[in-house]
């Protein structure tokens, strides 16, 4: 059932919303070639083509690639006026004087995906398919033109902006505007979501019989699938929830540093040291932001109340991080619907039913690929009585006395929580993860099955007297 594109229609600044329309146009022009498709795609969101330097420019294989006329394949296609505004809103990326960013769409996880590096890493892909000759690393030219661009501009600043910024939408059920939440870089988190899932979708199409491919239905498996479609084995498969895992199996440090240092080629005289020495720090930043550290949901995701009063700040890096399972609700929550619901009527039970100012732990884990934002890295939590200054709880949604979280989930955190923290100096290199009951009295939390595998982290420590408290806030 496609949305029929009338004068009136609302175009939310949804995935769904891009997808039908790319359907739409498969639709209404079904002779055209995934790559004529993408490439006009491409052109309405006003990106330049450099395509032709970025495959051919270092070698000699210029014979290999036959372009299309891409002006002729624009004037041809078949797309009526409002799918084409529509498609000229929704694609072409900038940030206003308010920080609203222009040309990103909310994606039914809960990120924010720039759409113009998506549409170049599948020309690429689609490019490198019909290519005899596979330039190294084609993917990640896209994402390294941002990332060279922002190290460049704000490599310097102080503190150095080199990279990220996310946002808050609006609406979540019905987003249209982005509005940044701060001075931004010119790789905003948006930016670098979209330059990730180009390199592995183009990846992917580089290899595949590129006479199937049908751009709508990979990008509707990529984006609109759901946690119930996937098996057990999370990792291997094309979604974007797993951007980050996925990224990271198809990329590392020098892979990034060769091609950003070649999107900048023409900004530098080889060797120049200055430029080379913003290239390695932005993308030690860049590792530990997008391949380290989890992806967190911010509180403006999950549709969070205000605290009830500003909260104490805590004083990092801190010793201690405790662990927790909600209990109730004792359900995984598998989508950022259900997560999101979950984490409301916590914060609501929290706050109404505890008297506490607002919800009590510093993250919670979903079973949806994600964290989410409690009270964060910098406040005082009310998660872990006596212990609340020294140490983040980290709560794990569901009752894992008799089973255990996903081996996925539980990895969220003693692999990438726990390194992002020590890395930003909010944890201390040596600290310590107990379980809630090692602390507290009385307390079964966090569950019989889950405590027992803590035990076998590293960091974990027993106990042999409780350690002493200190005065807790709410």
């Amino acid at each position: 059932s496609h949305v029929v594109y009338s004068i009136t229609a609302v175009h939310l600044r949804n995935m769904e919303h891009f997808i039908t329309a790319v359907t739409h146009l498969e639709d209404l022009n079904p002779g055209l070639s995934p790559l004529a498709l993408v490439t006009s795609l491409r052109k309405i969101a006003d990106q330049s083509d450099s395509l032709a330097h970025d495959f051919v420019g270092s070698s000699d294989n210029q014979g290999d690639i036959h372009y299309e006329n891409n002006s002729f394949i624009t004037e041809q296609m078949n797309i009526n006026h409002n799918l084409s505004n529509f498609l000229d809103e929704v694609t072409h990326h900038f940030i206003t004087n308010a920080h609203d960013q222009r040309g990103v769409v909310l994606t039914p996880d809960g990120t924010t995906v720039a759409l113009a590096p998506l549409l170049l890493g599948l020309e690429y892909g689609l490019r490198a398919n019909e290519a005899s000759n596979q330039p190294h690393g084609f993917y990640i030219l896209p994402l390294a033109k941002y990332l060279g661009m922002s190290f460049l501009q704000f490599g310097n600043a102080t503190p150095p902006k080199r990279l990220g910024l996310d946002g808050c939408w609006d609406s979540v059920s019905a987003p249209m505007v982005f509005t940044l939440s701060g001075v931004p870089s010119l790789a905003t988190d948006a930016l670098v979501h979209g330059g990730m899932d180009g390199a592995i979708l183009g990846k992917h199409l580089s290899v595949v019989n590129s006479s199937e491919v049908n751009l709508s239905t990979l990008l509707r498996s990529y984006y609109l699938g759901t946690m119930e479609e996937l098996d057990h084995d999370l990792s291997t498969h094309l979604r974007g929830r797993y951007r980050r895992e996925n990224f990271k199996k198809i990329t590392n440090l020098s892979l990034l540093q060769e091609k950003v240092a070649d999107a900048l080629h023409s900004h530098q005289q080889k060797g120049d040291l200055g430029v080379e020495s913003l290239i390695e720090k932005g993308i030690k930043d860049f590792m530990l932001r997008y391949m380290e550290c989890p992806a967190i949901i911010p509180r403006c995701m999950w549709g969070a109340a205000p605290p009830l009063v500003p909260l104490n700040p805590l004083s990092p890096p801190l010793p201690f991080l405790y662990i927790h399972h909600t209990a109730i609700p004792s359900k995984p929550c598998r989508s950022l619907q259900m997560c999101s619901k979950n984490m409301r009527a916590m914060q609501h039970f929290h706050q109404k039913g505890r008297g506490w100012y607002d919800i009590g732990y510093s993250f919670v884990v979903g079973s949806d690929g994600y964290i989410y934002e409690g009270r964060g890295w910098m406040s005082v939590g009310a998660h872990t009585k006596g212990h609340n200054t020294v140490g983040y709880g980290v709560a794990f949604i569901g009752n894992y006395t008799a089973h255990l979280p996903a081996q996925y989930d539980m990895e969220l955190v003693h692999h990438h929580l726990v390194k992002c923290g020590v890395s930003n100096g909010f944890l201390q290199e040596n600290f310590t993860i107990l379980g809630h009951r090692q602390v507290v009295a009385g307390t079964e939390c966090p569950g019989e099955s889950l405590y027992s595998e803590i035990t076998t982290w590293e960091h974990y420590k027993v106990l042999t007297t409780r350690t002493s408290t200190v005065t807790d806030m709410p």
